[in-house]
């Protein structure tokens, strides 16, 4: 069972009936993972993979799905790393370190064009999920709040607030404390659609970040050792 845990199961699917076997197969391998209540609570991946990859990637022709963990990729130290870049500590059930997050690889036939990923962020009355498409640079192409609690949340689904996000990285991040609210730079020209909803407002620029560190501590940074002269 712990030889489980140390693999990464992918698929690749383009039609509807493989999305859902998709689905059913990976809550099967979470449950015989030892996962079945963390991820059935708080996971946060797409409702409708197929629909929402062809959203943010309309040249799409397939993606892979696979699940990691902060345990799985690095355990202790690599939380340690993660919550020293964020600036705030992981706590609660949406930010515990064996927590399975799922990653979308995007292809256009045999070439790997983009990364889809989610986050589950506690917001004022509910959970939040964030997912961001990016580019292979890291670039956010994507928005999308998938859930919500809040009676403001149509003006942060709508469109104009997802845009402002557009082609922004981690380093335009890096700045924003996710503690005190305040930001910089592009960051500080997101304009918060729902003033009354500023504490919602920034748990969803706090899960930006974090969803941006964790695909570099996940995706970026392990491709760019593996690219290097003398990498693995």
């Amino acid at each position: 069972m712990q030889a489980l845990k140390g693999k990464m199961f992918q698929f690749e699917f383009s039609n509807r009936q493989s999305a859902i076997f998709l689905t059913a197969y990976l809550v099967l391998l979470l449950i015989l993972m030892g996962y079945p209540d963390t991820c059935g609570a708080v996971c946060c991946e797409l409702n409708e993979p197929e629909d929402d990859v062809a959203k943010f990637f309309p040249e799409s022709t397939g993606f892979k799905a696979y699940y990691v963990s902060i345990d799985q990729k690095g355990g202790e130290p690599l939380l340690a790393k993660i919550e020293k870049r964020l600036g705030d500590k992981f706590r609660g059930f949406y930010e515990t370190i064996d927590l399975p997050y799922s990653i979308y690889d995007i292809f256009s036939k045999e070439k790997k064009i983009g990364y889809i990923n989610g986050v589950t962020q506690k917001g004022q009355f509910g959970s939040i999920q964030v997912f961001l498409a990016l580019d292979l640079e890291g670039r956010i192409r994507g928005f999308y709040l998938q859930k919500m609690t809040n009676k403001h949340a149509r003006k942060f689904r709508d469109a104009n607030f997802g845009k402002q996000f557009f082609g922004l990285t981690l380093k335009d991040f890096d700045s924003y404390d996710v503690i005190s609210g305040k930001a910089s730079g592009k960051v500080q020209t997101i304009k918060n659609p729902a003033p009354e909803a500023e504490a919602d407002f920034r748990a969803i620029l706090r899960a930006t970040k974090k969803n941006l560190i964790l695909m570099d501590e996940f995706v970026y940074l392990p491709q760019s050792v593996s690219s290097s002269p003398g990498g693995t």
